[in-house]
């Protein structure tokens, strides 16, 4: 009898949770058929590797390790400088000046060394940039997201940038590629996540480049686009990550050129950018006089570098993928 009772007073299913969830299930399916359906095609067209030289892969594989500390600094004195002016209300505000000064000094040991070997220190510290950069982007979302408004414009210009912490998950992924390089074997074929290293590594570039450019598209977009050269971050960063997965992707002496220039193009346009907002914080009340205030307030100084960093990372792409065409 109380059997028949609880049953009776049992509350109906909710037809839309029932819906939401039949769909997700669909979904589940959908998404386990197309990956099953493009196993076989995408790791083909991104295995390809030509031959290198043990010496040219370590010397791949310092690029990137150069890469990544460049990177790495951008966002140690960038998060150093956003965070005081934070008062690091959180202690975990700490943490990316921890990580990214670790990276940095592994990247600067993995640039002198020329062995053809991975080194855990360096793995370990890499793979830790890539987890802190992950988890200071969720931070910076939720600090978005919370303020009044939620998701507005005025919120992504004023509050927590989104894409800072990027920096540091780049330049994660960048390490850890090039400790990829060294273990897998930097001669012959060499390969990262068991794809070749060339075409993988242009993809990763491209991806980063993207993201850094969107950054610089919001602060600018902020600033109105006072300068005329506020549009160069804009355009020649995603042209040369372009002309990168063009060449990457259909090969070719000529395209593999243009994508070298471009790149340098880039890696000109982060030094140039440097110089421009230290020219920013110079026009503003005090100029360098009042650094103190200035550099909190005006332009910031570190972060026009992450450009350069991704660029030479996309430089070792390039420098894998030599000889694609002999």
């Amino acid at each position: 009898m109380l059997d028949s009772l609880f049953r009776r007073n049992k509350p109906a299913a909710d037809p839309a949770r029932i819906a939401l969830d039949r769909l997700g299930r669909s979904f589940e399916r959908a998404r386990a058929t197309a990956i099953v359906a493009a196993r076989p095609g995408l790791p083909d067209a991104l295995r390809h590797q030509p031959l290198v030289s043990p010496r040219k892969g370590v010397d791949a594989a310092r690029a990137l390790n150069r890469a990544s500390g460049l990177l790495a600094f951008s966002v140690l004195t960038d998060s150093a400088l956003e965070h005081y002016r934070g008062a690091f209300r959180n202690k975990a505000m700490f943490t990316p000046l921890a990580t990214s000064a670790l990276t940095v000094a592994a990247s600067l040991h993995g640039t002198t060394d020329q062995r053809e070997s991975a080194h855990l220190f360096r793995d370990v510290t890499y793979a830790l940039a890539a987890v802190t950069g992950l988890v200071g982007t969720a931070f910076h979302v939720f600090n978005v997201g919370s303020r009044v408004g939620g998701f507005r414009w005025v919120n992504f210009f004023y509050r927590a940038p989104v894409g800072a912490p990027m920096a540091i998950l780049i330049s994660g992924l960048f390490g850890v590629a090039s400790e990829r390089l060294r273990r897998e074997g930097p001669g012959g074929r060499p390969t990262v996540f068991g794809l070749g290293a060339g075409r993988t590594l242009a993809t990763i570039t491209a991806g980063s480049m993207a993201g850094t450019v969107g950054e610089a598209w919001l602060l600018h977009f902020r600033g109105n686009f006072q300068n005329p050269a506020m549009y160069i971050p804009v355009t020649i960063p995603p042209a040369s990550g372009a002309l990168l997965m063009d060449a990457a992707i259909r090969g070719g002496e000529k395209r593999r050129t243009a994508a070298r220039a471009s790149l340098w193009a880039t890696v000109a346009t982060g030094i140039a950018g440097t110089f421009f907002h230290a020219y920013g914080v110079q026009r503003m009340m005090g100029g360098w006089r009042n650094w103190k205030q200035n550099l909190l307030d005006g332009p910031p100084v570190p972060t026009p570098p992450a450009f350069t960093g991704v660029a030479l990372a996309g430089l070792a792409a390039l420098d894998l993928l030599e000889g694609d065409d002999a």
